[in-house]
Formats: structure tokens, sequence, C-alpha cells
């Protein structure tokens, strides 16, 4: 079985390291395909050295524009690359625009689709990765799904139920897997910080970096919290950039209750966030990391694409409103000590199911019809 695994974005990154290293204990050799989506040292070239991933096979270096720039670009070229290679398999995982776009030109050149992280929903149709999901969980052969809610959304959707796979979160698998690597980072030395004394903050989603005035509002929101406890502030270079426009300051004037850092490598961010008190973001994935590790999060967004997260850890949406996201951060540091559950088959073994899987798909396809 020959198989492609096609990553863009950091997220994508921490999902396609365990599966690629599951692939390679079982004797395949997976083509990695990396788009280039993000390109820069701290946004890609640092995580496939902490993660243990692979130098990719086919690089298509796409780079930054427009949602229909990029799309348009990945699809173009990895075309090429489809036509060339011939897998029996494309693989695409998370919900950035490289997801979809993969996944459009290999269900038109009739490939195999397999999905990992499908099925999950926000029910906000204003946000790029909504439509991603959607469109590329139309047009996927295998729904690889982290949570039952997934499972749900996809059934009402009308998939089929034999497409639908829950293998749980594979996410978590390169958290348990890099863990103990990560305590031995420095990174709380170099910011002389101390476990337990600080929070952490990361912020990107247009809807909130992109309009001044809610930008302004949420920072004014984690200034009055940085009051409490200190906030270290993992900031995105597009988000760094909207915020110097707005203030003019630049790193000329810092502020002592939210410290910037620039966006760090995976081993040094999860020693960042595994020993803080308190996470704010609009992120995702640090939603599910955060539920793992037992970590009260703020999520700076209207809703989620990961309800179990709040249904079963220790997530709240606070929205946009000031008032309101001081006041969840604020209930949150007084919960101190709460043990939550983790959702089901979040456990550090998904990706050797997502194998399983593959395995038995393949076999189905290749038995001779009785």
């Amino acid at each position: 079985m020959k198989i492609v695994v096609v990553v863009g974005a950091r997220p994508n990154f921490m999902k396609a390291a365990p599966l690629v290293e599951s692939l390679r204990s079982r004797g395949y050799a997976p083509i990695l395909v990396h788009t280039g989506q993000h390109y820069d040292e701290n946004m890609s070239r640092v995580f496939f050295r902490d993660l243990g991933l692979p130098a990719p096979d086919v690089d298509l270096g796409i780079g930054s524009g427009s949602h229909a720039e990029q799309t348009a670009r990945i699809m173009v070229a990895f075309e090429k690359v489809a036509l060339e290679k011939r897998p029996d398999l494309v693989v695409v995982v998370g919900d950035v625009n490289s997801t979809m776009a993969c996944a459009l030109v290999s269900a038109k050149l009739w490939i195999p689709v397999a999905h990992v992280e499908a099925g999950l929903r926000s029910g906000d149709r204003a946000m790029p990765e909504e439509i991603n999901r959607l469109v590329t969980d139309s047009i996927s052969d295998l729904l690889l799904t982290p949570s039952v809610d997934a499972d749900e959304n996809l059934a009402r959707e009308g998939v089929p139920a034999e497409k639908i796979h829950r293998v749980g979160n594979i996410m978590i698998d390169s958290l348990v897997r890099s863990l103990p690597k990560a305590r031995e980072s420095d990174i709380l030395d170099r910011l002389s910080l101390r476990p337990g004394e600080y929070g952490v903050l990361t912020l990107h989603r247009p809807s909130n970096v992109d309009d001044p005035d809610a930008l302004l509002g949420i920072m004014g929101a984690v200034q009055r919290v940085g009051e409490r406890l200190k906030i270290v502030f993992s900031c995105h270079p597009r988000t760094l950039e909207r915020l110097d426009r707005l203030t003019g300051h630049g790193d000329q004037a810092p502020d002592p209750r939210v410290r910037r850092v620039p966006p760090l490598g995976y081993l040094d961010f999860l020693r960042l966030v595994s020993s803080s008190r308190l996470v704010l973001t609009d992120s995702g994935g640090l939603q599910e990391e955060s539920t793992f590790l037992r970590i009260p999060c703020v999520t700076i967004r209207e809703n989620t694409e990961r309800p179990i997260t709040v249904s079963q850890g220790s997530n709240v949406l606070a929205g946009s409103d000031p008032a309101r996201i001081e006041r969840c951060a604020l209930q949150a540091l007084e919960d101190v000590g709460a043990r939550r559950p983790v959702p089901d088959l979040w456990d550090g073994q998904t990706a050797p199911r997502i194998v399983d899987v593959f395995e038995r798909w393949w076999a189905g396809r290749r038995s001779p019809p009785t």
C-alpha cells in the first residue's frame, strides 16, 4: 500500500508525526508531502525537529497568500505529485487549506482519501476551517474521528456508518510521546518562570486579531488578568504585526503583566503549557492539550469544534467580550485542583488504531469478490 501523508501547517505536524512513525513501524514507507503553508523556522522546521518528523519527501513551497491563492497553488502543485506518485491512499489531517486542497485533488483523480480528525464541527461557517472540514469530510473515503460527537456530526450529515472510524485524538499521541522530553526543556529558566505561577496566551484567529476593536478589547482583558497572574503571550507573527500596528510600541514598551515571546518549538511550548496554571487561547489544538493536561482553559471564541473539551474537560467558552474573558479567567484561577476525566481514546495510541483501519480497508479492497 503506497500512502501519501500531507502536512501544511503547525497543527498538522503534531498529528502526522505519530502516524508516520506508526506506519514505518509496520513496514510501510509513507511519502510525506509538505505543502509549505507554514514555512519559516519557528512555524515549521523547528516542529519537524522537535517531533522527530522526517524531512518531507516532497516540499511544495507554497507559502502565504489569500485563501483562494493558497488553495489554488496547493492544488496545482499537489496534482503533479499525485499523478507522479500514484498513491493507493492520500492521508490529510486537520482543517487547514492544505487539507481541503489535497483532498479535492485526490478525489478528482479517484485516489481514496483518509481524513484524520474528521467530523469536528463548530457550526460557524464564517470560520474558514469549518468550510475546509465540511468539504474534506464530504469527499473522504475513511473518516477517522477523535470523539463520539464527531461520529454523531457525520451521521447527521448522511455519511455511511462504514466510512466512520472512531480512533481517538492523535494530537494526544504526540503529547504523550513528547512530554518526558519536554520536561527537559529549559524554557522556564530562560523566561525566569516558576511552574504554576503564570498563564499562557495564544491568539491568531482573524475574528480576534484583524478587528482592531476586538483585539484591543481582548488584550485589555488579558492585561487585567495579568494583574493576578503573569501571562506569557506566545505571539503568532501575524498577531504581532497587528498589535504593533495598533499600538506603535513594538517591543520597545514591554508590559510586565503580559510578556510577549516569539512562537516556540513544540517541546518548549509543551513544557510552557504543561507547567502553567491557566491557558487563554483561540486555538483548537490547545483546547485539547489543556484538557488532557487538566489545566483550566479559557477559549476566546464564541464556539468550538471540540465541544467535548467543554462538556468533559476544563475548557470554557468566553467569546470575545472583554468582561466575560476576564470573569472566566478569574473564575478558572479559583478552580484549583479540579480533576476532570480525559475523553475516551485520548490515550496516546490513536496512530496504531489508524493504521489498523488502513490495513482492514486495504485488505477489503484486495479481497476477490465472493
